[in-house]
C-alpha cells in the first residue's frame, strides 16, 4: 500500500509517540484499572483521536485508510490505548451522522480533544449476537423520553461520559423497526454502573449499566424514531476493520520481538532462527498477518470510495482476532519458558486480543454476514429453514 505524504507524516507522529510514550508502560498500565485522562488529552492534542472526523470538531478530515494506519501504529505499542482512536472514529461518525448539529458539536469536539469517552449501549443480558432483540424501553413523556432497563458487556461501562443507547420505542414484534437510539450523558440521574473482572483489556473495562427511569430530552434522539437500528448501525463495517487492525498490530509486535529473539538465542551451536522447525511457524503467521492487513486496507479503500465493504469487514473481523491470538500463542511457545513469564508482553497481548474474538460480533456471526453478502440473504435463510 502506497501512502501519501500526509499519511506518512501522521503515521510517523503516531509511531514515534506510541513507541516512545506508550509501549514502555503497556503492561504496567494494566494495573491502573482505568484510562489516564491526562494521557487521553495528550493523544487528542496530537490529533490522533478520530482522525477521519470533520475539522469543525477539531478532527483532521482524513480518510478511513488513514484512520486505520493510526489505529495500527498505536495498537502495535499498546493494544488498549488504540481503542481511543477506534472509538473516536466509530462513535464520532455515528454522532456526526445522526445527532442534531449542536449536540454533535458538543460531544465530538470533546471526543477529538481527548476530553470525553462515548460508549456504545447495544448488548443486553438476553441477547448478544441477536442485537435487534432489545428489552430496554424508552417511553415518550412530553418533550422527553424515559429510559428503563439494562445494558451489559459495555466497554468503558464505568468510565464513559456519554453513551449511544439503543432502546425499544416500538412493540417487541416490530423487531429492528421499533428501535431508536439516544445520546445519553452518563451523569443523568437514575444511572448505575458496574465493572466485570475481565481477563484482559482491564484499563478499558466492561460491565453493566442500569437505567432506572432516566429522563432524556427528545433532542437527544439519534436519527429517526423507530429507525435507530438500521440508521445508526451503519458505522460498524468501519469499526470491524479497525478492530482487525488492532489485533494484527498487537500480533505483529510479538512476531517482530520473536524474530529478534530467534536471532540471538543459541541452540546446538547456532542461532535458533536457522532451524526450519523454529522459523517456519513464524513465517506462516507473518504471511497470514500480512494477508489480513492487506484485506483490511482494501476494505477501508472501498469505504473511502463509497463502495460496499460489508463482506470484507466481516471477513477481517473473524480472521484478525483469531490469527492474532494464534500468532501470539506461537510466539510464546517459541520463547519457551521465558515466554511463559509475565516479564514479557506476549501474555497480555494474548489476553487482550482474545476479547475481540467475542466482542463486536463473533466469528460465527461474521461468517453468516459474508455468506449473506455472497449468496444473498434469501438463499442463506432458505437453507437454514430447510435444515429444520
Amino acid at each position: 500500500m502506497l501512502l501519501t505524504e500526509d499519511q506518512i507524516a501522521l503515521r510517523d507522529v503516531a509511531r514515534r509517540f506510541a513507541r516512545e510514550r506508550l509501549a514502555p508502560h503497556y503492561q504496567a498500565r494494566e494495573a491502573e484499572g482505568g484510562f489516564d485522562r491526562v494521557l487521553m488529552k495528550e493523544i487528542g492534542a496530537l490529533g490522533l483521536i478520530g482522525v477521519d472526523l470533520p475539522e469543525e470538531y477539531g478532527g483532521l478530515g482524513q480518510s478511513g485508510v488513514t484512520s486505520g494506519i493510526i489505529t495500527e501504529e498505536i495498537a502495535y505499542a499498546d493494544f488498549n490505548i488504540s481503542y481511543l482512536q477506534l472509538l473516536g472514529s466509530l462513535m464520532g461518525a455515528i454522532v456526526h451522522r445522526n445527532a442534531n448539529p449542536e449536540l454533535a458539536r458538543h460531544w465530538n469536539s470533546r471526543l477529538v480533544a481527548g476530553d470525553a469517552i462515548i460508549g456504545l449501549g447495544l448488548t443486553e443480558p438476553r441477547g448478544g449476537s441477536d442485537a435487534a432483540n432489545l428489552q430496554l424501553k424508552a417511553r415518550r413523556d412530553g418533550k422527553d423520553f424515559i429510559l428503563s432497563g439494562e445494558k451489559t458487556s459495555i466497554s468503558f461501562s464505568d468510565q464513559c461520559d456519554a453513551i449511544v443507547l439503543f432502546t425499544r420505542t416500538g412493540k417487541p414484534e416490530d423487531g429492528a423497526r421499533g428501535i431508536s437510539a439516544f445520546l445519553v450523558p452518563m451523569d443523568s440521574p437514575g444511572i448505575q454502573r458496574t465493572r466485570f473482572n475481565d481477563v484482559g483489556s482491564k484499563i478499558i473495562g466492561r460491565g453493566s449499566v442500569f437505567f432506572d427511569d432516566v429522563r432524556v430530552p427528545a433532542e437527544n434522539l439519534m436519527g429517526s424514531e423507530g429507525k435507530g437500528f438500521t440508521q445508526v448501525m451503519q458505522g460498524f463495517d468501519f469499526s470491524r476493520i479497525l478492530i482487525a487492525l488492532q489485533c494484527v498490530a498487537a500480533a505483529q509486535a510479538s512476531i517482530d520481538e520473536t524474530w529478534e529473539y530467534m536471532k540471538e538465542r543459541q541452540a546446538m551451536g547456532a542461532p535458533i532462527v536457522q532451524y526450519q522447525g523454529v522459523s517456519f511457524p513464524i513465517v506462516e503467521f507473518e504471511t497470514l498477518l500480512s494477508a489480513c492487513r492487506q484485506l483490511c486496507y482494501h476494505g477501508l479503500a472501498l469505504r473511502d470510495a463509497g463502495q460496499s465493504h460489508t463482506a470484507e469487514s466481516a471477513m477481517v473481523k473473524w480472521m484478525g482476532p483469531k490469527t492474532a491470538f494464534d500468532a501470539i500463542h506461537q510466539c510464546i511457545l517459541t520463547f519457551g519458558h521465558y515466554g511463559w513469564s509475565k516479564d514479557l508482553p506476549h501474555q497480555q497481548r494474548l489476553r487482550d486480543v482474545m476479547g475481540l474474538e467475542i466482542g463486536d460480533g463473533t466469528a460465527q456471526v461474521m461468517k453468516l454476514i459474508v455468506a449473506r453478502e455472497r449468496a444473498g440473504r434469501m438463499a442463506v435463510q432458505y437453507a437454514a429453514e430447510n435444515r429444520k
